[in-house]
This record gives C-alpha cells, structure tokens and sequence, in this order.
C-alpha cells in the first residue's frame, strides 16, 4: 500500500519542494513531481538555480523519452512519467491521480488557508482509500 505523508507548514511550495528533490537525488530515489502546468517552468528553473555550483538532474514532458527515462527527476503535470519514480511529491490542490503506482506519496502544504483547505480533501481521500497519513508539522521539524 501507497505510504503518504503531509509536510505542513512549508514557507515557500517550490522553494521547499526544491529542497526535498536536491536531497531524494542525493539519496539516489527516483520522483516525480506533480505541478500545475504554470509552475512546471518555475520549478524547472529552481532546480537550475537553487544552490550555487549544483544542478538538480530532472526532465519535463517536453524532453525525448530517453531523457525521461534516465532522469531521477521528472516534472510533471499530468502525473505521467517514465523515470521508474517510486516517489511522488504533489504540489498541486487535487488528488494526484494514480497515486497507488507509487510506493510514497509527499504532500506539501504552504499555510495559506486555501491550501490547507485542499490539503484537508486530499487528506480525508487518502483516509477512505484505507491509507492513514503521516504528518510533518515543519514549523517544529529542524531545517536542512
């Protein structure tokens, strides 16, 4: 069964979720993360940028399949990948939609209220497929 968990709190949605790909990709997982279609080019551009002297390998769907498959991380909006990802990170408001492919699921939740009120949906979604998620609160959680 799919493992979810819920990372609350987080300042900055792509800032946080740049932050967590840097260190899947340095602990050799294989993500996909799924973004609305206007923040796949932000997203891109972070793991480009966000710290100086590294590069975040990852591919979009607009790269050839072969790029894809050999990249650790995929942006996505659709939920499609070729990458093998047992990991999906979903920055966006709905359900991912064929989560159970996946062996972990992270949510991350900005505090803006309309973004714990998504995040609540997805959480009782989660709950009726007999899933019961994990919750990280990181306002408390020691930063990396």
């Amino acid at each position: 069964m799919t493992e979810v968990a819920f990372h609350f709190n987080a300042p900055d949605k792509l800032g946080y979720a740049c932050r967590l790909l840097r260190k899947a990709y340095l602990r050799g997982a294989r993500v996909v993360a799924l973004v609305d279609e206007a923040d796949r080019a932000a997203l891109d551009s972070a793991l480009w940028t966000q710290v100086v002297g590294e590069f975040v390998p990852h591919s979009g769907p607009g790269d050839p399949p072969h790029v894809q498959t050999r990249s650790p991380i995929h942006i996505a909006s659709d939920g499609a990948a070729q990458n093998g990802a047992t990991v999906l990170v979903n920055l966006r408001a709905e359900v991912p939609p064929g989560f159970e492919r996946y062996a972990r699921v992270i949510e991350v939740v900005t505090v803006d209220a309309a973004d714990r009120g998504n995040a609540r949906e997805r959480w009782k979604h989660y709950k009726a497929q007999g899933i019961e998620p994990q919750r990280h609160d990181l306002q408390l959680a020691p930063q990396d």
